[in-house]
């Protein structure tokens, strides 16, 4: 494929993308098709590749009504969406640069050795600490890691837009409340992960107004 072949392909899939505001619930995804979706969304970066994310796909209706109450954002996405995925974020106790989670990344993800992990320690340390100030409160700490989550969430809306399926990002609902009703249900611990975001996936019931955003030029400032 060439270069503007493929240019123009991804143009389309974003052309395509839009936050679908109601699903067809006669029309499900296949497991390979969203098995690739999130194949993307484990594939997207992450800051020191870290991962902050969790994927959790709420696919249980008595969980999906338990949710909907509290999640306006959601309210006619959660019946008929094919796939509803709750994005979570690792708090301080996992991305705080001395815990067990990220010396587990290191040692047995990115299979650095001893010398190299150390030295990343020290960078992920002052980077915390003096860089980004972190260590200042739990709540800089989690919207750290909520912000990456954004990342892998963009992904796979694009790489669904790729091969026709439709999704829309969710943040119209009271995060206190759906953390609750997640770690009733067992499906949350809340001292090392919080709710960052929501996605439906699936296929629209109507198609949507032409997209409408500012000209180029008002988005973008050259510095030479």
């Amino acid at each position: 494929m060439d270069k503007e072949n493929v240019k123009n392909q991804v143009l389309k899939a974003y052309k395509f993308r839009h936050a679908c505001k109601k699903f067809d619930g006669t029309k499900k995804i296949s497991d390979d098709d969203f098995n690739y979706i999130l194949e993307v969304g484990k594939l997207s970066p992450s800051s020191f590749g870290f991962i902050p994310w969790k994927f959790l796909i709420i696919q249980n209706n008595e969980i999906r009504e338990k949710i909907s109450p509290v999640s306006w954002g959601a309210k006619l996405k959660l019946p008929d969406a094919s796939h509803f995925i709750v994005i979570l974020s690792r708090k301080t106790p996992d991305l705080i640069y001395n815990s067990k989670y990220i010396s587990h990344i290191m040692e047995d993800v990115q299979k650095l050795p001893q010398n190299i992990i150390n030295q990343r320690k020290k960078g992920y340390e002052n980077f915390q600490k003096n860089d980004f100030k972190l260590l200042e409160s739990d709540r800089a700490m989690f919207d750290w890691g909520c912000k990456q989550t954004y990342i892998a969430l963009g992904n796979m809306m694009t790489a669904a837009a790729f091969i026709g399926i439709d999704s829309c990002p969710i943040e119209g609902f009271n995060r206190e409340k759906v953390e609750k009703i997640l770690e009733k249900e067992g499906l949350l611990d809340r001292e090392k992960f919080g709710v960052s975001c929501m996605a439906a996936f699936g296929y629209r019931q109507k198609e949507p107004r032409p997209k409408t955003r500012p000209d180029l030029k008002d988005l973008v400032q050259w510095v030479r």
